[in-house]
């Protein structure tokens, strides 16, 4: 495993969902999530708590990398991110969005929109990852091992 890229990896998926996430989540969905004040946090309110959101993000991009890479078949890394990225955003659409759809009080269109923002969140992530991981090359292995 190529722990350098990995963690590069990692860094620029977080880079990226952390612009995905105040486009889409913070402007886009923003007033819809404005409409359940007392399920989430408003502007003004929230911002004392966005080291615990990026932290989070990183943690969640540096376990998905390691996933990847233990994964990784060896094929383009454009392709098999974009695979894994939309199995992470089904098991996220699955687990998180229909979960919180049942035990939140929060209406189907904040639900639908939250679940294919997650989806086309985690596909970009999966493209990312798998675009900057490159695995130790066989030749690197070899020489390790001898």
């Amino acid at each position: 495993m190529n722990y350098g890229r990995l963690a590069l990896a990692a860094v620029a998926a977080w880079v990226v969902d952390g612009v995905y996430g105040f486009i889409v989540y913070g402007n886009v969905l923003g007033s819809e999530f404005s409409r359940y004040p007392g399920v989430y946090r408003q502007p003004g309110n929230a911002e004392a708590y966005m080291p615990f959101l990026f932290a989070g993000m990183l943690f969640a991009m540096l376990v998905a990398a390691y996933i990847y890479a233990k994964g990784y078949e060896g094929g383009s890394g454009l392709q098999e991110g974009m695979r894994f990225g939309v199995l992470i955003g089904l098991f996220v659409l699955g687990y998180e969005c229909l979960v919180n759809y049942a035990i939140l009080n929060i209406g189907r269109r904040l639900a639908g929109s939250v679940a294919i923002a997650a989806l086309v969140e985690w596909t970009i992530a999966g493209i990312v990852i798998g675009t900057v991981y490159k695995p130790v090359s066989s030749k690197s292995r070899s020489a390790a091992m001898v």
